[in-house]
């Protein structure tokens, strides 16, 4: 195991610039999850870790030691890549210490290892069958016990689930965490899924157009989100964004669906400003702030709900600009009985849960 430390690494291709300045320090055993959506830059900084790339400058170093113009035998790392890159014509157990005996590991030893990752990861019935015998499941713990055996001092993964069904990506990702905690390996762990990057992560690194948007926890992000575009990126449904403004005074207040909302625990300048509210955050009935809406969608979902609506006249965002092709707004809530789209219900929400963004910059006020 190691501490990972990246430095000031971007990467141009000619005059494109798709990695900005990318500075990171991974504490030894930590599992971090870089995610954003495509082309955000995250798997060029994956593959520049795995030495696959090289960078356009920067530094990488891995332990004591300064990799940045190792290649990647040469790193000590190993990588679980998303289509498992196992050999078709080699059984389990060559496929899991083919990197072993490349090495030239003693064969006791690689019978050991072997056994002790195929144990680990629920495969030893599989070790005389090959690959296009297996499930994805299988296959995937495949490629996992061939980065296991190496002992190396991190594991790099790039989207090693985005193959497999959802129930299954379900499962695999709780299998990668349970294994993390019983290895304690540093980790480095690319996908484009938010769900997985919250449910994995120690710590999240949102990505957006190459470049860093915020490195927290998975609960500091939810509650505490540095800008616009993480808070619309975290969260299932996203959350809703309006134009607002505030006034000013003793008490100062924006408007929202009709209602004056007081401010509470900011004091923000009177002027434009973006106000965000979470699907989870608004409930069925009243409540501190309510206001009447008629659903134009209603989706089940068994125990809960989710409540498609229009804004009211109250222009929703989208990233920087105003969304002019829907005013839908989303509420997702607790209920089981029936709920008809079109028939008058009461939605309310409390104004501690309300987020507000600099209209200009996108910045979080106050969180």
């Amino acid at each position: 195991m190691a501490k990972i430390s990246i430095r000031n690494v971007h990467k141009n291709y000619g005059a494109l610039n798709v990695l900005k300045p990318f500075s990171l320090e991974i504490e030894d055993g930590e599992f971090v999850v870089l995610v954003g959506p495509s082309g955000c830059g995250k798997s060029t900084m994956l593959k520049i870790l795995a030495g696959l790339e090289p960078a356009s400058g920067g530094s990488i170093m891995i332990g004591d030691r300064d990799v940045t113009d190792l290649a990647p035998g040469d790193r000590d790392i190993a990588m679980v890549f998303q289509n498992y890159a196992l050999y078709p014509h080699l059984t389990v157990r060559q496929n899991i210490g083919f990197g072993l005996k490349m090495r030239g590991t003693a064969k006791a030893e690689m019978d050991r290892r072997i056994d002790d990752a195929a144990r680990i990861l629920e495969v030893t019935n599989y070790l005389d069958r090959r690959p296009k015998e297996l499930s994805g499941g299988q296959r995937q713990r495949v490629a996992l016990g061939r980065a296991i055996v190496r002992q190396p001092q991190a594991f790099l993964m790039d989207e090693p689930l985005s193959n497999l069904d959802a129930k299954l990506r379900v499962h695999m990702r709780a299998e990668i965490g349970a294994l993390h905690r019983r290895i304690g390996v540093t980790t480095v762990y690319v996908t484009h899924d938010q769900i997985e990057a919250m449910t994995m992560a120690q710590r999240v690194v949102i990505m957006r157009d190459g470049e860093i948007q915020q490195i927290a926890p998975p609960d500091t992000l939810f509650q505490k989100p540095d800008n616009l575009f993480v808070a619309g990126f975290i969260g299932s449904p996203g959350m809703n964004f309006m134009t607002s403004e505030v006034v000013g005074g003793n008490t100062p207040h924006t408007r929202i669906f009709g209602q004056d909302v007081p401010l509470h625990g900011v004091r923000p300048p009177p002027g434009n400003v973006i106000a965000g509210l979470r699907p989870e955050h608004l409930a069925l009935g009243a409540g501190p702030v309510s206001f009447k809406v008629n659903p134009t969608l209603v989706e089940s979902l068994g125990s809960e709900k989710y409540i498609y609506f229009d804004s009211g006249g109250q222009k929703r965002m989208r990233d920087h600009a105003e969304d002019e092709t829907t005013k839908s707004m989303i509420a997702r809530v607790d209920h089981s009985g029936r709920l008809d789209a079109g028939e008058e219900v009461t939605l309310s929400f409390d104004p501690a849960e309300l987020y507000l963004f600099d209209a200009e910059t996108g910045k979080a006020i106050g969180k």
